[in-house]
């Protein structure tokens, strides 16, 4: 039996459900950025923050390149993508 408190999913089921969410709801902002019409609940639903970082270049004397910039667009429907795909998530396993 695991310790109190101690998940019984390993990092990368949690790793896939967040990314999944992500993914999820970033076709639900998507969709509502294109089909909503223009209002306070299309701005209140897709406004979202973009943190980056980068660009992040590397020079390995016989190699010179550039990673970046990585960008991460979080909005209120993709935190919302998060959570279905965490309950779906949990109520199948």
């Amino acid at each position: 039996m695991p310790p109190r408190g101690a998940s019984r999913h390993g990092a990368m089921f949690h790793s896939l459900t967040l990314a999944s969410g992500f993914i999820a709801g970033g076709v639900l902002t998507q969709v509502a950025r294109k089909f909503l019409p223009p209002g306070s609940a299309k701005e209140f639903f897709t406004t979202g923050v973009t943190p980056s970082i980068g660009p992040l270049p590397l020079d390995l004397v016989i190699l010179k390149f550039a990673l970046g910039p990585i960008a991460l667009d979080v909005s209120l429907l993709s935190l919302l993508g998060v959570l279905l795909a965490y309950l779906i998530a949990r109520s199948l396993f």
